[in-house]
């Protein structure tokens, strides 16, 4: 078993090498990457530099606004943190992806959900998916006859 101070030496290092992939300037004097994450994550400045500084582990709300801010599910920032562990938040099973019923395809609400994209990212997902079905033109299928967009 790990010492406190193993642990948060482990994810501190973790968590500096998370915020320099998502460009936060944490290397230089001036940098201004602990005070711009922790604006990102709604924290306090000194809560970041007590991780970074490898004094204490961040608490809930604080790994909550790491994760919103650097874009990391929270399961995963708990786990890293050692407060849990995978046995303790297992992955939910995704849900059965079912063949479009009678009442036609599904909606990219429905396809959302059905492969277990998560609610932070939902939105851009919806997004994406209706530019990729809209195609580039902005036409439907429906719109096109013989392989012509309609004027």
């Amino acid at each position: 078993m790990k010492s406190d101070a193993d642990q948060i030496e482990e994810f501190a290092t973790w968590v500096e090498e998370v915020m320099r992939e998502r460009g936060y300037d944490i290397d230089s004097p001036r940098g201004g990457g602990k005070t711009k994450l922790a604006e990102d994550a709604g924290v306090h400045r000194a809560a970041i530099t007590r991780l970074l500084q490898r004094q204490s582990m961040p608490d809930l709300e604080t790994m909550r606004g790491l994760s919103r801010a650097l874009g990391i599910p929270v399961r995963d920032v708990l786990i890293r943190s050692g407060k849990l562990t995978e046995e303790d938040l297992p992955h939910a099973p995704a849900p059965p992806i079912e063949a479009p019923g009678p009442g036609g395809p599904l909606s990219v609400e429905q396809a959302a959900a059905a492969l277990g994209i998560p609610e932070s990212l939902r939105a851009a997902f919806i997004q994406i998916t209706e530019q990729l079905r809209l195609g580039a033109g902005g036409t439907t299928p429906e719109a096109e006859t013989d392989g012509q967009a309609s004027p």
